[in-house]
């Protein structure tokens, strides 16, 4: 079942790929000249998909590293720092900003936006240094904070996010967006880098006291600086979670398997989730079997230990416990993009054996789960689910099946 778990998985992430989903919203525009500026970890398949159909006279992709898959015509390709922003995410941006500053406003820049492009597409707002931008992105992740709060800060402390790019470009500018956002709330997709940003000091004043973030002087007077923007920018979604999970669940039909789609907003914290998926197994009998219990969204992990995962893997981990002996189920739970928390899986692929080829081992899974060391615990246990960079980002996607 675990064979045929992972089937369902790389079929539904073709399924997936940025090209086809740009490719079909490409067919509501006439455009034919056209500069590109692709930013997040679908933005070298995104870019693509364009180059293949429009004459772009120049395109920049900026990428998570490992996420490129070779050379474009006509496009200069880079790669920088995700989840934590580095110096190429700065270096990389100044280049972009150089070159498509220049344009006139009858030019058409054309901006590719996915998931990632906070991290990866970073100009930093005078006093905040890029150290410490870099410190207090990893403070709230460890702290279990979601995306949305991470990029109301993130937003104020960049001159290109919240909708400050379009200060810095004259030129037409549509927007092509895959979302990795719950609810495909635009303000915070790579963090509204041409949308307006409607958040508020006393949003900001909340996360700060939430997470007990100690900022200095400088830090607070940009916090407190907010930008209206006239420019309108189109915004159009290309594919998001809802999209993912109805892939998923056609897969899984192919597959002889009775669907259920359980929900796409799935956003709380990654081992309670897990607990709650599992749940499905003990606690429902009404379903026909075989069956396969879809759902998708975002997790978060607080870090308390000093192990290696992601929220994915932690998800399957804490399901693994809940499932252990239980014959004829399988849980899987994977990032899109292929990348899960500093790791070099996707999430785990778990069943009624997972647990039990730990203990036999001499392990205690418990103590994995406790130190946040979910990596080393699936590893051990043959249960990583390992992709590779797929080149898309639409949030995180799992299953139940039963047989």
């Amino acid at each position: 079942m675990k064979e045929l778990a992972r089937k369902i998985i790389n079929e539904t992430l073709k399924h997936l790929r940025p090209e086809r989903l740009v490719l079909e919203k490409l067919k509501n525009f006439n455009l034919k000249e056209v500069y590109v500026l692709s930013i997040g970890k679908a933005a070298w398949r995104m870019a693509y998909a364009v180059s293949n159909v429009l004459d772009v006279r120049y395109g920049i992709v900026i990428t998570k590293y490992g996420h490129s898959f070779g050379r474009i015509d006509n496009f200069d390709i880079f790669e920088a720092g995700h989840p934590i922003p580095d110096e190429n995410s700065i270096k990389y941006t100044k280049i972009a900003l150089d070159y498509f500053s220049k344009l006139k406003k009858n030019d058409i820049l054309l901006l590719l936006i996915s998931g990632g492009g906070s991290s990866l597409f970073e100009y930093l707002e005078d006093g905040v240094t890029l150290e410490f931008l870099k410190s207090i992105t990893s403070e709230l992740l460890k702290k279990g904070a979601s995306i949305d709060e991470i990029n109301i800060l993130r937003k104020r402390l960049s001159k290109v996010k919240g909708g400050k790019l379009t200060r810095l470009i004259q030129a037409k500018i549509i927007a092509l967006v895959l979302s990795d956002v719950l609810g495909d709330k635009l303000e915070y997709i790579a963090s509204g880098p041409v949308y307006p940003d409607y958040t508020t000091f006393n949003q900001v004043k909340r996360i700060v006291k939430k997470y007990k973030l100690k900022l200095g002087e400088n830090i607070w007077n940009v916090l407190k600086k907010s930008v209206k923007l006239e420019k309108n920018v189109p915004h159009y979604i290309v594919g998001n979670i809802d999209l993912a999970c109805k892939k998923l669940k056609m897969v899984a039909e192919k597959y002889g398997f009775n669907t259920f789609l359980l929900t796409t907003r799935l956003n709380c914290e990654a081992r309670d989730a897990g607990k709650f998926v599992a749940s499905i197994v003990k606690g429902i009998n009404s379903f026909p079997k075989p069956y396969c219990v879809v759902f998708g969204g975002e997790t978060v992990v607080k870090v308390k230990g000093n192990g290696m995962g992601g929220r994915n893997q932690e998800l399957s981990f804490a399901a693994a416990l809940e499932i252990e002996g239980i014959e004829n189920v399988v849980i899987a739970s994977v990032g899109t993009d292929g990348t899960d928390g500093p790791t070099d899986a996707a999430g785990g692929i778990v069943d009624g054996n997972t647990v039990k080829i730990l203990r036999e081992r001499g392990y205690s899974p418990e103590e994995f789960l406790i130190n946040n060391d979910t990596y080393n615990g699936l590893k051990e246990a043959e249960s990583l689910l390992i992709t590779g960079p797929t080149g898309t980002n639409l949030n995180d996607i799992g299953f139940v099946l039963v047989r």
